[in-house]
């Protein structure tokens, strides 16, 4: 039976060829299992805390397997906030696998997904925003989305969090306070007071709720399909944004029969890139699929690249899509720029009256436009790099919630209710932040009222 108090193990990096590979172990009793397979001076469980020593892995015949250096770490001086070791292997899936082997031996069980971070969080290591956010920064594809991650495993929500919930507290602690000690806490005035507090409580939220798009983008891309009549360069702006041949390109019409998906960072900007069939009019019954997948596709993005090839005439199939697409998240591409025009800006805007972008897959020409084009389309013209972004679903809905149980309480101000209404939106707002960081209503505020207005005295 699994239980948070077992001792835990799982290899902390990469399973790959590679110079060093980590085997992370967490529990009470960490040094005294991995002393059984341990070589070294002395006793693992003998080494000072937070030291590095030099030692060898043993199997049970007392075979050394791997050359090691092992971390010890004293609780709550750990990642987790327990007694760990980290043994430092020769990295190599073998090795890795084989040394990791070992260590189950000994009594310790694998780690559960996650089960270090949530460790971390039951023994108040980081609460839980900054757990969460810990997956976030390992994956991580673009110095915004880095740089964000960073800032929330810092404390910056926390922060803002706890400082809100303080407040809000405080004030329902009072009504709690005046309502039954009336002698000695005055409500006269009060819901002015609170008023006031409520509109900076609720513009604060709002920040951060309106945050959460470009947030949701900056974290998981932006999801663009790359659409167009068959031969004007579909699979050539793939393979030129990836770096690499992904889809093959030849001078056939019809070669994309299916969709080709790839991840690209142009600078803070990530794209989700699906290359998408030719769409056109053909008898052929798979390309017709890959057909009907692209018309799909199209309808389901939160971009469209569509291409028009520069160096023929628009087509009736063109000026069709050109005709419904939104402006608001859709980019037209004139590729082969490098060739001579026989479509400009001025043919397309005649159907489409969003970005236009001159192109050239073979030179690269307009990748820079088309950067600010997408730049401008989601995210202002350009991120700001101080600000924090909500990156989380649920951490998105808890603020709502919050926002509109502080809502409420205005509105019951509004109406000319008595204090005693307030509290129980003050409580829910109190308790939908909680969520956010991992922390409850009832204990803090038994603690309050009793540590801030002295019941009784």
């Amino acid at each position: 039976m699994i239980s948070e108090f077992d001792t835990i193990a799982a290899i902390a990096t990469p399973l790959s060829a590679s110079g060093i590979g980590i085997i992370r172990v967490s529990g009470e009793q960490s040094a005294e299992f991995v002393d059984k397979i341990f070589s070294g001076r002395k006793h693992l469980y003998e080494y000072a805390p937070n030291t590095i020593n030099y030692g060898h892995i043993v199997d049970s015949s007392g075979q050394m397997v791997d050359e090691v250096l092992i971390s010890v770490f004293k609780a709550p001086h750990s990642y987790t906030g327990e007694n760990s070791v980290e043994i430092n292997c020769h990295g190599g899936i073998y090795v890795l696998r084989k040394v990791l082997s070992l260590v189950y031996d000994t009594g310790i069980r694998p780690a559960e997904p996650g089960e270090f971070s949530k460790r971390a969080f039951l023994n108040g290591r980081m609460d839980l925003s900054e757990a969460s956010s810990v997956m976030d920064l390992i994956s991580s594809s673009s110095e915004a989305s880095y740089k964000n991650s960073l800032r929330q495993l810092s404390g910056f929500l926390s922060g803002k969090i706890k400082k809100l919930r303080s407040e809000i507290i405080h004030e329902a602690a009072f009504v709690e306070a005046a309502l039954d000690d009336p002698e000695h806490y005055d409500l006269v005035g009060f819901d002015s007071k609170l008023s006031i507090l409520l509109n900076k409580w609720c513009s604060e939220i709002d920040q951060l709720i309106d945050s959460y798009h470009q947030g949701s983008l900056i974290k998981d891309g932006i999801n663009t399909v790359i659409s167009g009549r068959p031969n004007v360069g579909k699979s050539s702006l793939l393979n030129f944004l990836s770096g690499h041949d992904k889809a093959i390109v030849t001078d056939i019409p019809g070669t994309t029969r299916d969709m080709i998906e790839d991840r690209v960072v142009l600078g803070d900007i990530v794209l989700n890139l699906v290359d998408t069939a030719g769409i056109r009019q053909t008898s052929d019954q798979v390309e017709s699929i890959g057909v009907e997948k692209a018309i799909k596709a199209q309808s389901d993005a939160e971009l469209n690249l569509y291409l028009v090839d520069s160096s023929v005439q628009l087509t009736q199939d063109d000026i069709k899509y050109l005709s419904v697409f939104d402006k608001s998240s859709a980019i037209v591409l004139l590729n082969k720029s490098d060739l001579e025009s026989v479509t400009n800006s001025d043919d397309i805007h005649r159907f489409f009256d969003g970005y236009v972008v001159e192109f050239s897959t073979k030179t690269g020409d307009g990748l820079d436009e088309l950067k600010a084009c997408v730049s401008k389309l989601y995210f202002n013209g350009g991120l700001d790099k101080d600000k924090f972004y909500i990156t989380s679903e649920q951490n998105y809905n808890d603020l709502k919630e919050a926002f509109k149980s502080l809502n409420l309480v205005q509105r019951s101000i509004a109406d000319g209710l008595s204090e005693d209404f307030f509290t129980g939106d003050l409580y829910d707002a109190y308790r939908s932040l909680g969520h956010i960081i991992g922390e409850e209503v009832e204990e803090d505020l038994v603690n309050k009222v009793f540590s801030d207005f002295c019941m009784g005295k």
